[in-house]
């Protein structure tokens, strides 16, 4: 009997599956835990979203004066709310908006430095530059390095990695012509950290400030704008997400200056179209470059102002924009030729195109002596000239390739398939004005020379064109003063 193994078996069975079971369970213990604790960190940070989401619904009737005061409550489950409404909070929190004249002396050194936060200080007060601002401040949750926020109209949740996304959209309202932005300020300073529920209270004067339009603060606040470009510049800790916002939209688009925490959405103004009596200087847009012929009308109806009649030499009509210029250039020889130039010296400064007509503009009356210009005819047909003495020509192909910085559809290779190239007049102005207005509106520039024939007063322009997706026409902008507080 003291030799026999006949009740080991069971006990070792016993130990094993004991053994078993703590492992199972310990190793459960060790991969569960932290995922539970993500989803209930997950499910704390969703409740408080649909809180501020909730709150900024209601904040909204108070902004545009449906309530006078709102209260949304808020579960803190260990975390913390804050109301930043104070100066320093405003330094990290602010809306900028600059409208930009392109015929200021200084833009062309703004634009190359435009997307950057502080860009336009240099600039305030001058001519055609207008600048105006309002902080925004913020109402934050914080649990751990989680945040979920009230910002601008709109609400943000940031994460532990650093990225931030919206959960409800901001005050940006913007159709393609019209933007409307009611900018909404937070006053106040409090918080409030614990388990329970706090209440989040919201009330206002209901009494906005105009910001745009008005002219008691500045002359040129008016709608239509008469500005070229509008850019927004939105500091915040969640730029990142407010660019994200703007890049959704059909008809805006954001770029990021990270080092100073800003997003920033450009819009391009269209100049006012249709007949109008003629200047020695018109404004272009930009036009959709999307279509191959985005000009419907481009013509000039010209009437002497003498008895000499028409009869300019080297009567150019010119615009620039940065490295490009484009010319057109009439003088009289039996009727109107026609002459026309691009030039970009971003390619080099011997690539210069230019194209002569074959057969005369025709004039027409007699006192006064009337012609009719279409930039636009196909009945014009324009030929390359290959060379000159200096040859100094370069073949047209730097500007007439795939979409790019210096050149465009449609793709073709003129030169070398045919030395004695042509094209319309309404090809030659489709590609090199949509060239040239790339990067934004341009000026047309009229010198008649020193004896200009044309009777202004009597003579017209007449422009029509699809502008580039994303330009605006009308703004409309508001200060909304919120008193918040953070009550037990």
């Amino acid at each position: 009997m003291l030799r026999s193994e006949s009740a080991v078996s069971p006990v070792i069975g016993i130990i094993l599956i004991l053994g078993l079971t703590i492992l199972s369970i310990s190793t459960l213990l060790i991969y569960s835990v932290p995922t539970l604790d993500g989803l209930e960190d997950m499910a704390k940070a969703q409740k408080v979203e649909q809180a501020f989401t909730v709150f900024d619904s209601r904040t909204s009737k108070v902004a545009l004066g449906e309530s006078p005061i709102q209260t949304t409550y808020v579960s803190l489950m260990g975390g913390t709310v804050n109301v930043n409404g104070d100066q320093d909070a405003y330094n990290e929190s602010k809306i900028v908006i600059v409208t930009v004249d392109i015929s200021n002396p200084a833009n062309s050194v703004f634009m190359n430095n435009r997307y950057r936060w502080g860009s336009w200080e240099p600039y305030v007060g001058g001519s055609g530059f207008n600048e105006f601002n309002c902080s925004l401040g913020s109402i934050e949750y914080s649990l751990d390095d989680r945040i979920i926020a009230y910002e601008g109209g709109g609400v943000w949740s940031k994460y532990p990695t650093g990225s931030t996304i919206m959960i409800s959209p901001p005050e940006f309202h913007y159709n393609g012509e019209t933007l409307t932005l009611p900018l909404m300020k937070i006053n106040g300073r409090s918080g409030v950290s614990g388990t329970g529920d706090v209440g989040v209270s919201i009330s206002s004067s209901n009494m906005p400030l105009v910001l745009f339009p008005n002219t008691t603060m500045a002359g040129n606040r008016v709608n239509p704008l008469e500005a070229d470009k509008v850019i927004i510049y939105i500091k915040s800790e969640y730029y990142d997400a407010w660019a994200n916002y703007a890049n959704s939209q059909t008809y805006t688009s954001a770029t990021v200056d990270v080092a100073n925490n800003t997003a920033i959405i450009e819009l391009d103004v269209i100049p006012p179209m249709g007949e109008s009596t003629l200047t020695d200087a018109f404004k272009v847009g930009s036009l959709n470059s999307t279509m191959s012929s985005p000009i419907y009308n481009f013509s000039f109806n010209f009437v002497a102002g003498g008895a000499q009649g028409l009869n300019p030499s080297n009567y150019d009509i010119s615009a620039s924009s940065g490295t490009k210029t484009l010319t057109y250039t009439l003088d009289k020889t039996a009727g109107l030729r026609l002459d026309v130039e691009y030039q970009d010296t971003a390619a080099g400064s011997e690539y210069i195109e230019r194209w002569s007509n074959i057969a005369a503009i025709p004039l027409t009356g007699t006192s006064p002596e009337t012609a009719t210009v279409d930039f636009l005819s196909d009945n014009y047909t324009m030929e390359y000239k290959d060379g000159n003495s200096n040859d100094a020509y370069a073949e047209p192909d730097f500007s007439w390739g795939q979409i790019g910085e210096m050149s465009t559809l449609p793709d073709l290779l003129i030169i070398e398939s045919n030395p004695n190239s042509s094209l319309s007049l309404n090809n030659l102005t489709q590609h090199y004005m949509k060239l040239l207005t790339m990067d934004g509106s341009v000026i047309f520039g009229i010198d008649g020379g020193p004896q200009d024939p044309v009777n202004y007063e009597e003579s017209t322009l007449t422009l029509y064109y699809d502008g580039m997706p994303g330009a605006i026409t009308y703004l409309h902008i508001t200060k909304n003063e919120l008193d918040a507080a953070v009550t037990v």
